[in-house]
């Protein structure tokens, strides 16, 4: 995949950030890519809120859809875009998927798994090592979060 093909999948899965922000989610959103063909095959925004699921991450439910569709637990031939770091749960999500490729947008050196804090992928317990691409579109998948939580701060 090229560069530009990285920013046209993050425009992608910032559009599903952008209707987790207008359903009062955690604006995140990620999509998953057929890496043969260049569709998209699954796609999704954060729904903790509105399912009173602690684990309906943006990953998490773009994992959970096409496992569904492939009938299988892995899906080995498929990239993630998300727009924010992903967190240790859906770290391990995504490396039980057995998912090819995963691209970042905004990096979450709180919360995140992979780059910071238990950086998952780099501990001796993952069985499956990842290709890691970080700060497509960062700017804009950061703001997205950095305004979310200004307005509720008001």
């Amino acid at each position: 995949m090229s560069s530009q093909d990285d920013h046209t999948y993050m425009r992608a899965a910032l559009e599903e950030a952008e209707l987790a922000a207008a359903r009062d989610e955690v604006p995140i959103g990620a999509v998953l890519i057929d890496h043969t063909t260049g569709e998209i095959v699954a796609r999704a925004g954060n729904r903790t809120i509105e399912l009173n699921d602690p684990t309906a991450h943006a990953e998490i439910l773009t994992i959970r859809e096409l496992c569904k569709k492939m009938k299988s637990q892995r899906i080995p031939d498929y990239d993630l875009y998300v727009t924010l770091e992903p967190c240790t749960m859906c770290a391990a999500a995504i490396s039980f998927a057995r998912i090819r490729r995963l691209i970042i947008g905004a990096i979450d050196a709180k919360g995140g798994g992979v780059l910071h804090g238990t950086t998952f992928f780099e501990q001796p317990t993952c069985h499956h090592k990842i290709d890691i691409t970080h700060g497509i579109m960062a700017d804009e998948c950061g703001n997205i979060l950095k305004n979310f939580f200004k307005a509720k701060r008001r």
